[in-house]
């Protein structure tokens, strides 16, 4: 009979999971005690690795099924029914905040990063970042800029922001 001379540390999930799967079989027999423990706790680390991967998963599934119900609705009421479910509490906005705030719900939206946003707006990182945080005003030029580089026209990406502050006010 061969005895088991690696460690279940040095053993891959492979070698370690059929070996937890029969604890009477004779390469089980062949460990120490602490390599038993070794070998139930690796088997436990797999079982909890593929409940985290189902549910990530899932998780995925589930935005997957928004997004498209999302895509089937109006591009006009699908920006802002997102952007009213985040208002928690009515309190005074300004128009720099409301800006910022659908310029990050409209990116956020469309699964883009910042750095891919202001690489195609021409503006850069910290910027944008500061625009969307409400914390710098951006010229007419930047905003149009911005709006495009994330597909939606001006003139629409102001109508979201006119319907995020009257939800505000609401």
């Amino acid at each position: 009979m061969e005895t088991m001379t690696r460690t279940a540390d040095t053993m891959n999930v492979e070698e370690l999971s059929p070996l937890a799967a029969r604890p009477g079989s004779a390469r089980m027999r062949d460990l120490t005690p602490a390599q038993r423990r070794a070998v139930m706790f690796a088997q436990q680390q797999v079982l909890a690795a593929r409940a985290a991967k189902k549910a990530k998963d899932e998780r995925k599934a589930a935005l997957s099924r928004m997004w498209q119900e999302e895509d089937s609705s109006d591009a006009r009421t699908r920006g802002m029914s997102h952007v009213r479910e985040t208002v928690v509490e009515p309190h005074d906005v300004s128009l720099r905040e409301a800006i910022g705030h659908v310029l990050r719900e409209l990116r956020t939206r469309d699964r883009k990063t910042l750095r891919e946003v202001s690489e195609k707006a021409g503006v850069s990182l910290g910027y944008l970042s500061e625009v969307e945080r409400g914390q710098k005003e951006a010229s007419s030029e930047l905003l149009s800029s911005i709006a495009e580089s994330l597909g939606v026209s001006t003139p629409k990406m102001l109508r979201m922001v006119a319907d995020y502050l009257e939800s505000v006010e609401a």
